[in-house]
């Protein structure tokens, strides 16, 4: 993982945080790579059952599919019924979309 794939994730982790704040969401916490080799995401919950941690591997992925997998994870750890699901996962794209804009090279992680 470079620094700068490290600088991108730890910025769209705090713009997702943010947003899933906003919709009253429990955030997740964020972490690169996965324990387990091979995967692309992981998602473990806490032994509450409230949150829990998304981990994301970065190497050689596009910046899109790095955020869709962090965005589900928020889904995921929230538990949301399918509409509720439907409406933040949008809300979270948009809010995502616009960090991705403005990030400089975002076409792919390295």
């Amino acid at each position: 993982m470079t620094p700068s794939a490290t600088m991108q994730f730890t910025a769209a982790a705090r713009v997702l945080a943010h947003s899933a704040a906003e919709c009253g969401l429990v955030v997740p916490g964020f972490r690169s790579p996965p324990r387990i080799v091979g995967v692309n995401r992981t998602i473990r919950r806490s032994r509450t059952g409230e949150g829990g941690v998304v981990a994301v591997r970065l190497l050689d992925r596009p910046l899109a599919v790095i955020l869709g997998d962090m965005i589900e994870g928020v889904i995921v750890i929230n538990q949301l019924a399918p509409a509720q699901a439907d409406q933040v996962r949008t809300f979270l794209w948009r809010a995502m979309s616009e960090f991705a804009a403005e990030e400089p090279g975002a076409r792919r992680v390295a």
